[in-house]
């Protein structure tokens, strides 16, 4: 499928996890690929690899302007990096509050502001922003995590609703617990690593955890030419985590 050919796609925190797999896959795809990372090592050498820390807005905006300059714009941002935190509202104290917004929500202002002039003169423009089934679910030991996630959520629907007229569509997609680097260390650091793992595959009611591979195509739908009517929408990839309120099963 070659549905981004020329079309230039930029993806923050690329290096890993689901912005690995979404890169990877937009350019298998057809399109023309930077990723923005703060760590450049795990970007695919096909890549066109860019450092930056998105709490810093000069490095972002000469990160996004050089993406824009080798590509001779853009018509793609996938607002993916991020960063989470275990505990709760009596747990993280306000340093990592600040810390964690900086990132999971300035960090796609940043990202954003520094596209727009580039999307606004493209004639496919399209952000996608990872967002989390914690935006929408009470989940334990996740509230500065899932405050972060439902900013992520309301300022998609807002820049939905501010850029429409502009001609870029604004979408989101709401993975469950992913299989990624970020995950495995989570598990690594607890007590029962197996039991953690096993508790985790039992909550989502598919029985597993989501791959990156499987948000990736999430993302590619929202950010491609199919999904041209598309926009203000969170696409769920949580195996059911959501929605569904299954019978315990019968002993």
């Amino acid at each position: 499928m070659n549905e981004f050919r020329s079309l230039r796609a930029l993806v923050t925190g690329g290096a890993s996890g689901i912005g690995r797999a979404t890169a990877e896959l937009l350019a298998l795809r057809g399109a023309q690929v930077a990723v923005l990372d703060r760590d450049r090592s795990g970007i695919d050498a096909s890549l066109i690899a860019l450092q930056a820390d998105l709490r810093d807005d000069a490095q972002v905006r000469s990160a996004v302007a050089e993406a824009a300059g080798q590509f001779g714009g853009l018509d793609i941002l996938v607002n993916n990096a991020g960063t989470g935190a275990v505990g709760t509202v009596e747990d993280n104290p306000d340093e990592e509050w600040h810390q964690i917004l900086d990132v999971n929500v300035l960090g796609m202002v940043r990202a954003t502001r520094a596209a727009l002039p580039y999307l606004r003169e493209s004639s496919h423009a399209a952000i996608v922003n990872t967002c989390s089934i914690a935006a929408t679910a009470g989940l334990p030991q996740r509230a500065l995590y899932s405050a972060s996630k439902r900013a992520v959520l309301s300022l998609t629907l807002a820049m939905a609703a501010d850029h429409i007229h502009e001609g870029i569509r604004v979408n989101c997609v709401n993975p469950g617990t992913a299989d990624t680097p970020w995950v495995a260390r989570l598990l690594a650091a607890a007590d029962d690593p197996e039991a953690e793992r096993a508790a985790l595959n039992a909550r989502q009611p598919m029985g597993r955890l989501v791959s990156a591979q499987e948000v990736a195509a999430a993302v590619a739908y929202l950010a491609s030419p199919a999904s041209a009517s598309v926009t203000g929408a969170a696409i769920a990839v949580d195996g059911g985590m959501a929605g569904l309120r299954l019978r315990p099963a019968a002993d």
